[in-house]
């Protein structure tokens, strides 16, 4: 959803989205790259998260990067990638304070930017490649990383969960790559992938704050080779892969734990550029987006099966995860009454005070989002990879007008595909496709 309170200049193939507000005493700024979701960049994008964080041509290590923020009254620097839908976006921003609170006329926003620019585009190297010292430590970290994922067991769950859901799907692959792949990347070949995404990925760049629009853009102008906003950039399908359930898996796996983490993937046939999508919120919540709903009403709180049921959406996707934790031996029963859930709202079973607390509830999340400057970011993003902008107050205003039948008619179309267990090592073995 957009805020409805960006203004976007498109500077060539680059576009520069500014949120003026005097609601911040801070300025945001974000760089977002997007990159195809896929095995062939992954790895290495993820990478690049850390790499460029490592140090630049001007402040070669990350103590001196640390000194700068310092200098510019405790700047916050930050960088990773995330996924949404079958794009992965890499992102770098810096937080800074607003330079008409200070008692001295920094010019803050002019530094913010230029170190952000810094950044993306004048990493520290060697010889005219990345330094090898760096990529053969970020190597390191980034397996660990990887390979750690198993020791958080929510989101290791979750992570299974999907890979057996959209097995052949870009969407299954882990944000952070492959362990498989970082042998082979090497200091110059990395940094031959990153000149290309660079000058060749789509950019969006952001700012929120108490600022003059002109001023962000000429600054961006002023920081930034002008070749970035002349090199042509790859225009990425908003499309997504879409199956159709032919069968519900059922995939049980063993570890040593002591709790169990059932997931069950939806697939919803409805995302965010779709009409319906409200209609899809609504749904959500009343499932399971909030502590009234559906989930944590029966299942945790009724039945007492779970120590925590929820479900979230993949609005770009269009897919649904529910996730509990419960007692090994409840496996059959929570799977039941999950199911009876989700029959429930098939039937259109849904209350006047569970229709008016979730649209309530929702109004809220969406507003206090606006409390929030990255989030504002990240909000207005969304419009711009789905390509369907929905100003705060239109989303507000489609959600107050979402009726019962509105909600039952997208539960008709949720399917449920996937049901994914993580349990201990004892017992019968359970597994079936």
């Amino acid at each position: 959803m957009s805020s409805g309170q960006f203004q976007t200049r498109q500077i060539g193939n680059v576009r520069v989205h500014v949120c003026p507000s005097t609601k911040f005493k801070t300025t945001m700024l974000v760089a977002m790259f997007q990159q195809e979701l896929s095995t062939k960049y992954v790895t290495k994008t993820a990478l690049l998260s850390n790499i460029l964080l490592r140090g630049t041509e001007q402040y070669p290590t990350m103590l001196d990067l640390k000194k700068k923020q310092n200098d510019l009254y405790g700047a916050g620097l930050f960088g990773d990638v995330f996924k949404r839908g079958e794009k992965q976006v890499l992102h770098f921003g810096v937080d800074i304070a607003n330079e008409q609170y200070l008692h001295d006329a920094s010019p803050l926003l002019e530094e913010a930017v230029g170190l952000l620019c810094e950044v993306i585009t004048k990493p520290a190297l060697e010889q005219d490649i990345f330094m090898k010292s760096y990529v053969e430590a970020e190597k390191r970290n980034l397996k660990q990383e990887i390979e750690s994922l198993v020791d958080e067991k929510i989101q290791y769950a979750a992570q299974r969960s999907i890979e057996a859901m959209c097995k052949n799907e870009p969407y299954a692959i882990f944000i952070n790559g492959r362990v498989e792949d970082i042998p082979a990347i090497q200091a110059d070949s990395l940094y031959t992938y990153y000149q290309e995404l660079l000058y060749h990925c789509p950019l969006d760049l952001y700012c929120v704050g108490d600022v003059d629009i002109q001023k962000v853009v000429s600054l961006f102008e002023k920081y930034l080779p002008s070749e970035m906003f002349t090199s042509e950039r790859k225009q990425l399908d908003l499309s997504q892969t879409t199956q159709s359930v032919q069968q519900v898996k059922t995939v049980v796996e063993r570890l040593p734990v002591n709790q169990g983490k059932l997931n069950m993937g939806c697939r919803t046939h409805v995302t965010i550029q779709d009409s319906d999508y409200p209609a899809l919120l609504m749904y959500n919540g009343i499932l399971g987006g909030f502590p009234h709903s559906k989930l944590f009403m029966n299942v945790r709180e009724k039945a007492s099966l779970a120590y925590y049921a929820s479900s979230r959406l993949e609005s770009h996707k269009g897919i649904m995860h529910i996730q509990s934790g419960i007692e090994i031996q409840n496996f059959e029963k929570a799977v039941t009454i999950i199911k009876e859930q989700i029959e429930v709202m098939r039937q259109g079973q849904i209350s006047d005070q569970e229709l008016a607390q979730t649209k309530a509830t929702l109004s809220n999340q969406f507003r206090e989002q606006q409390d929030r400057a990255y989030e504002i970011v990240q909000s207005h993003y969304h419009s711009v990879l789905s390509g369907t902008n929905r100003p705060l107050e239109q989303i507000l205003q489609e959600i107050e007008q979402v009726s019962k039948e509105d909600v039952q008619k997208v539960a008709q179309k949720i399917q449920l595909d996937t049901i994914y267990f993580l349990r201990d090592q004892g017992g019968e073995a359970d597994e079936k496709n």
